[in-house]
């Protein structure tokens, strides 16, 4: 990663954080239980921490997409985008949380070849999507498409991109560190 290029803002501390800042940060804390890093350093801004807030929230609560699903195509972006603090957030998610098989798990962190047709080709897809920069080749839509999804999961996939950008770029400004409860799926 990167040196940080924001330098003069600091995280946010719940404790001391006032007005919009403080609002934002009391609903992050009631939607996830704790204050991650991430989170602190974007209430610097508390419009970023809000619109990803709800962007992440209906994304998972609407985009049709199982969790497993979900945890894979944030994967997907977040290593694209070449985010070690969000690697590692949603590799511990997809563990603990969202049921992403090992195999899968493990084949995504290490850039091999995902076991799992369908799961592949949304990592695929996903992939694509964000490194054509929202023009993704006919040939992985496709695969996507006969893997049993459809055009409204490919929009929804948008919504993700939209969102972990925002997470993604967040973290690179602020060179965010892991935190303890993510540490033990750290990548190098």
């Amino acid at each position: 990663m990167s040196a940080p290029y924001i330098r003069t803002l600091n995280a946010i501390s719940p404790a001391s954080a006032q007005g919009e800042q403080k609002d934002i940060l009391d609903k992050a804390l009631k939607q996830v239980g704790f204050i991650p890093n991430m989170y602190a350093n974007m209430a610097n801004v508390p419009g970023v921490l809000s619109t990803y807030l709800h962007g992440y929230d209906l994304f998972r609560k609407q985009s049709g997409l199982k969790p497993a699903e979900q945890e894979v195509v944030f994967l997907a972006i977040s290593q694209t985008n070449g985010c070690k603090y969000c690697t590692a957030a949603h590799s511990m998610i997809a563990d603990k949380v969202s049921g992403v098989p090992g195999d899968v798990l493990q084949a995504i962190r290490a850039g091999q070849p995902i076991p799992d047709a369908r799961l592949a080709a949304l990592f695929a897809l996903t992939q694509d999507l964000v490194e054509s920069l929202g023009q993704p080749s006919p040939a992985k839509v496709q695969a996507f498409l006969d893997a049993g999804f459809d055009e409204s999961h490919l929009l929804n996939i948008v919504l993700a991109v939209a969102v972990k950008v925002l997470s993604n770029y967040s973290n690179h400004a602020f060179g965010t560190e892991v935190d303890e409860r993510f540490a033990a799926y750290k990548v190098a």
